[in-house]
């Protein structure tokens, strides 16, 4: 049997793979090797560019694979079961075939043999790799998918709408279907950053803080994480000795939000509304596809596909306010203020249904 491996769909899952990976071997019994690991990264919702081969060259990991996950529209034999009966019997009879059918058209993109290994660790088993782990019997970890994301967003309970215990009931007992989140018959447990933020705990929830990952990393761990998801470090140490030298800064983090039109606009205001209190800096999200060079070229930008995380490994760096619209700010060493905007905010461009979720379960 092999040790262990994570399956990864964005970057942030990537680093906070690398801060579990440090901490376990870092504690591991000298008398007993704490083993090697493998590190898949799905090419589904992320583009890792070059992440690969620099997550290679740290070798903290035995391997690393890209897995081609495939959403259920790549196969157009699913659409039948997604159709509307008009009872509930009705669509949970779809909803089980669906289930079934979907972890076997899965199956031959699967890069690896999964029950190889001892532990599995997944992030976001919403994807399609959760229904293939639960229909195949292959029991895993799942890791919370965003920093407090369930405490914004419990897509468990949202997903899953109207008969949630009966739900829960047929996926954590019977597997006839899949519900995510730590209700999958074969997932062991799900790790939280911080369970009491969460309105819905599930039973299989273990608290893991991320604050707490980071302060035992030592100044070698930080240099390792930088070399895996820093494509160009000296350009990074640039902008931050040329950011220094302006007076109070302000850091806008943007997110993947509504269309490309709408989120131009919303960026724009937020800028609006911050501009006055010092000079803006743009840290794009890693999947937020809007040029913002192009179209806020006057501002000075970070490599979107770098984690916001890294800047805290950059003592010298320091924001009087860091604003963000969903994503959780709180706990940034390098912001003196951190501001989240949040659902009130994003009412005045969207339907408030889109992004209330927890409000509707």
């Amino acid at each position: 049997m092999k040790d262990r491996i994570y399956i990864c769909h964005t970057y942030y899952h990537a680093y906070v793979t690398f801060l579990k990976e440090l901490k376990l071997r870092a504690e591991a019994d000298p008398a007993r090797k704490a083993g090697t690991a493998t590190l898949v990264l799905s090419k589904m919702s992320n583009n890792f560019e070059n992440l690969k081969a620099r997550v290679e060259s740290t070798g903290l990991f035995e391997e690393v694979l890209e897995f081609d996950e495939k959403r259920e529209d790549y196969f157009p034999e699913l659409a039948k079961y997604r159709l509307d009966t008009g009872n509930f019997l009705g669509n949970l009879k779809n909803r089980i075939r669906f289930t079934r059918e979907y972890a076997r058209l899965e199956a031959p993109y699967v890069p690896v043999n999964l029950k190889e290994y001892k532990d599995i660790y997944v992030y976001c088993d919403s994807d399609p790799i959760g229904y293939y782990l639960n229909q195949n019997h292959i029991r895993y970890h799942a890791v919370e998918d965003g920093l407090n994301c369930l405490k914004n967003f419990d897509a468990a309970r949202y997903d899953n709408r109207g008969h949630f215990k009966l739900k829960a009931f047929l996926s954590r007992y019977l597997n006839l279907i899949f519900v995510q989140n730590g209700y999958g018959k074969y997932c062991m447990d799900m790790e939280v950053n911080d369970i009491s933020a969460i309105h819905y705990p599930c039973p299989r929830y273990i608290e893991q803080p991320r604050k707490e990952l980071v302060d035992r990393l030592t100044e070698a761990d930080k240099q390792l994480i930088l070399q895996a998801f820093v494509k160009n470090k000296e350009e990074l140490e640039h902008q931050i000795a040329e950011s220094n030298k302006v007076g109070d800064k302000i850091l806008i983090l943007t997110d993947p939000l509504c269309t490309l039109d709408v989120r131009e606009k919303i960026f724009r205001d937020v800028i609006k509304m911050y501009e006055k209190e010092g000079s803006i800096f743009i840290k794009p999200h890693p999947r937020d596809e809007l040029d913002y060079r192009k179209l806020f070229p006057e501002y000075p930008q970070f490599d979107a596909t770098v984690p916001m995380e890294m800047l805290n490994f950059f003592p010298g760096l320091k924001f009087k306010k860091v604003v963000g619209v969903l994503t959780e700010v709180k706990g940034l060493p390098f912001a003196e203020e951190a501001v989240r905007l949040g659902p009130d905010f994003m009412d005045a461009y969207e339907d408030p249904l889109i992004h209330r979720q927890n409000e509707q379960i």
